[in-house]
């Protein structure tokens, strides 16, 4: 029986080499290594709770010590420093996204690439070719289960096609060939998994656990590939397929339509200003223009408004989540005009009357017109009524960081610079910037790796 599906894409990832990465590609490649590297270490910070168990369950496990645990000094084997790494990318929710498919894909790639490719000796320039490769393989996956299908059933969509991306990446530096990837991506389907569950989590450790449970899988998947395991050989095409499993609108044909000359996965992904869930930037951006033009402070509002498209409403109205619940967030960017990688991890609602009290005043409502346009676009509407009458109403459509509205490079900088700067001193800063930025002519990712892994302090 054909396989149509299944042998394209493995033929595609067994065949795939780093020179074939079109330039631009990779230069957009680097800038999100070079971001997603600063969300990174920045979970280490030993103040929270995330990094510092995942990485003590991995220390006391043992294991040969072949890949980086990122800020904790140590090395273990590439299937647990992947779970490691693979957790702490997501845990600071501050890292590239990609809003159409609803993705996270450099939360999984980076800890991916980076336990593979220093166990094997990669260059930079595979590192972040494969990097590219499993983001865009995870995007094709997500867009042709269909993004809110998976939402309507209940998985994580950068969860559940996160391992198939985490599988090609893992498959390219292996270099397996193109039948192993056809069995590494059958067991890659028999792992892939993850629960929207994890929303009802209020420590924060479930959601960036199923990154890494994600970079665990794939890299697991590829590594049993290449001992000769079996696995199934068509799980995209027939029998129990994953578009069975995990989608029941799904568009199949999405998978390998343009394979190879088109990297939206990768060219479409967003930065983000805000550590918080991407559902919340575009009302983010209008709620803190109209704080800033109209010098409001929490106290001053009698009410806020967020008007939301329907189908996400149950992912920021009320969650236990800080960083996903929008009576939390919200609140906490009018008390300080923005927001911190702190504020998701400390509840300012206890220290902070104001906080807690705007909170209660905070509704969020599903508003037709912006129906439509999700999960393309996470249009926002924000209305504030202020205590002596005034009324203020925003709509935007398209966040700060997209694509259409990108971060200027200064920004960027910067931002690398205070994540970074929060469990690092200037200098390894600095150091950190420039191994990022030395990838593509690196020879190995030693100096990239020990920048990773040097312990932090909380500052």
């Amino acid at each position: 029986m054909s396989a149509k599906l299944t042998t394209a894409l493995a033929r595609f990832i067994g065949n795939f080499r780093a020179a074939r990465l079109p330039a631009a590609v990779r230069a957009r490649t680097l800038e999100l290594v070079f971001d997603g590297s600063g969300a990174l270490v920045s979970a280490a910070n030993p103040r929270f709770s995330t990094g510092r168990l995942i990485a003590g369950l991995v220390a006391s496990q043992g294991g040969k010590p072949q890949a980086s645990i990122v800020g904790h000094g140590f090395r273990s084997s590439v299937v647990n420093a992947a779970l490691a790494n693979g957790t702490m990318g997501y845990a600071s929710d501050v890292e590239p996204h990609h809003p159409e498919a609803i993705l996270h894909p450099i939360a999984v790639m980076i800890p991916t690439a980076l336990a593979v490719g220093e166990s094997v000796g990669a260059s930079g320039a595979e590192f972040l070719a494969a990097v590219a490769l499993g983001c865009e393989i995870e995007y094709r996956v997500s867009m042709a289960l269909g993004p809110a299908e998976q939402y309507a059933l209940g998985f994580h969509p950068s969860a559940v096609c996160g391992c198939f991306g985490a599988t090609a990446a893992a498959a390219f530096l292996l270099k397996l060939e193109p039948e192993a990837v056809v069995r590494a991506l059958g067991l890659a389907a028999c792992q892939a998994s993850g629960m929207m569950a994890w929303e009802s989590d209020p420590t924060e450790n479930a959601r960036p656990f199923q990154m890494g449970v994600a970079a665990r899988n794939g890299v697991t998947a590829a590594l049993l590939a290449k001992s000769g395991f079996g696995g199934p050989d068509a799980v995209f095409d027939h029998g129990h397929t994953i578009f069975r499993a995990f989608s029941r609108k799904p568009r199949p044909e999405k998978l390998i339509a343009g394979l190879g000359a088109r990297w939206d996965g990768v060219m479409e992904l967003a930065f983000k200003p805000y550590s918080c869930v991407s559902f919340l930037h575009p009302a983010l951006d209008a709620l803190l223009g109209l704080v800033r033009e109209n010098d409001l402070a929490p106290d001053d509002i009698k009410s806020l408004t967020l008007k939301f498209p329907r189908d996400g409403i149950h992912c920021v109205d009320g969650n236990p989540l800080k960083s996903h619940c929008a009576q939390y967030i919200l609140p906490v960017a009018v008390a300080d005009r923005g927001l911190a990688v702190a504020d998701i991890f400390v509840d300012r609602r206890r220290s902070d009357r104001s906080v807690a009290a705007l909170g209660k005043r905070v509704r969020v409502v599903s508003d037709p017109q912006l129906d439509k346009l999700f999960p393309d676009f996470y249009a926002s509407i924000v209305v504030v009524v202020t205590r002596d009458g005034r009324r203020f109403t925003r709509r935007n459509d398209i966040a700060r960081g997209y694509p259409e509205t990108p971060l200027t490079p200064e920004e960027l900088i910067a931002k690398f610079e205070r994540l970074a700067g929060s469990v690092m001193s200037g200098p390894r800063v600095k150091a950190l910037g420039r191994a990022v930025m030395a990838l593509p002519e690196s020879r190995n990712l030693a100096v990239y790796a020990a920048a990773l892994r040097a312990k932090p302090r909380a500052r």
